[in-house]
Formats: structure tokens, C-alpha cells, sequence
């Protein structure tokens, strides 16, 4: 099984330039797959990458997730699609298989829910519980600020740093680092990624 992760850019007409979030996204697609040949841009301000390794799907979206939210109104809309790849194209767009096919109908629905994340593998039950909980995750991840997403960014960057460590890098006191973590939620979210990572594994 792969992970395809599809994906658009929300509010990218606000921005001040289409640089200032395209060279954000490109370097944030870089940090979350193998090889640049394993994503790609489309559309103006649409994306599409492949993951190998499907337990990484959920960190990846909530990476990218967080490094545009680091720019005010800035967000992404993606859906992970978990399955097989029967065909490999030249680029990531042009290849295909279950993954490709769930991840792409997943999308279709997240516009017309209005929604921001959403899952759909070959396992009824998993997609129905982790959609259920992204939907709640969503109460507070839709709600970062460019602050708390910098945090998260940064924390997803630096995993075993001490929050002293993180406040000297985003120089901000420990205090703050506390303050921020508790306004991401960001014990929740490792124990979110965690979950997913396991239950994943056993499908």
C-alpha cells in the first residue's frame, strides 16, 4: 500500500503573491516525501504527492496543513487516499491505482463538505472512525493561528527538542512555548497521529 495526499491551497487569491505561499508549499512538499519526483503542483495551486509509507500520510497532511497556516488566512484542503498503485507514470499525476482513485473521490467530497481533512482507504471502519476524528480535530486545527501553526511547524521539525529548546528557535520564552502548545492542542494531535499510525499498520 501507498498514501496519496490530494490537495489545494485555501485563500491563495489572498495572498499578497502567489510566491509567497508557492515557494512555502514547494519546500514543505520537499520535507515530507523521499524525492521531488514524488509530488507535484498543478492547476496554479494544486497539489498531489505519494507517500511509501502510508503510516506517514497523517503527519505529512498536518505538516503541510501547518506550514501554510503560518501565513494569515492561508490554509490547505487535503484528502489521503490509503491503497494499492497498479501504475507508475512519469509524474506523480500520471500515475494510478486505488490509492490515486480514493485519494482523488475523497477530495470531491472535502469541497462539498467543507471540509479541510478527510481519509478514505479499502476499510469502511477505519474511514469512518478517522474521519470522525479529524472532523473534531478540525474544531481547533481550522482555527490556528499563524503563531500556534509556527509552533507546530517547528515542533514537527524538531520532535525531540525540550519546549526551552523550541522557544529559542522561535525566540519566544518557555512560558509562551507552553502557552502555544496548549492552544494547538498539541498533545492531542501526537496522541491523533499515534493512533492512526497503529491502527494503519493493522488494516
Amino acid at each position: 500500500m501507498i498514501a496519496v495526499l490530494t490537495g489545494d491551497i485555501i485563500n491563495s487569491r489572498k495572498a499578497k503573491s502567489a510566491r509567497e505561499w508557492n515557494d512555502l508549499l514547494k519546500e514543505s512538499l520537499s520535507k515530507v516525501t523521499e524525492s521531488d519526483t514524488d509530488w507535484e503542483i498543478f492547476r496554479g495551486d494544486s497539489f498531489q504527492l505519494e507517500l511509501s509509507n502510508p503510516v506517514n500520510a497523517l503527519h505529512s497532511a498536518l505538516y503541510l496543513k501547518a506550514s501554510l497556516k503560518t501565513v494569515k488566512d492561508l490554509d490547505a484542503r487535503i484528502s489521503i487516499g490509503v491503497g494499492a498503485k497498479s501504475f507508475t507514470g512519469e509524474r506523480v499525476t500520471e500515475s494510478y491505482g486505488d490509492a490515486y482513485l480514493f485519494s482523488g473521490e475523497q477530495f470531491e467530497l472535502l469541497k462539498k463538505n467543507k471540509q479541510t481533512l478527510a481519509i478514505r482507504t479499502g476499510n469502511n471502519t477505519f474511514n469512518e472512525d478517522f474521519n470522525l476524528f479529524f472532523r473534531l480535530a478540525l474544531t481547533f486545527i481550522d482555527n490556528w493561528t499563524p503563531n500556534s501553526a509556527m509552533l507546530v511547524q517547528t515542533v514537527f521539525d524538531h520532535p525531540s527538542l525540550s519546549q526551552k529548546e523550541l522557544g529559542e528557535i522561535l525566540g519566544i520564552s518557555q512560558s509562551s512555548v507552553s502557552e502555544r502548545f496548549n492552544r494547538a492542542y498539541l498533545a492531542e494531535i501526537r496522541d491523533l497521529i499515534e493512533l492512526f499510525e497503529k491502527r494503519l499498520k493493522s488494516i
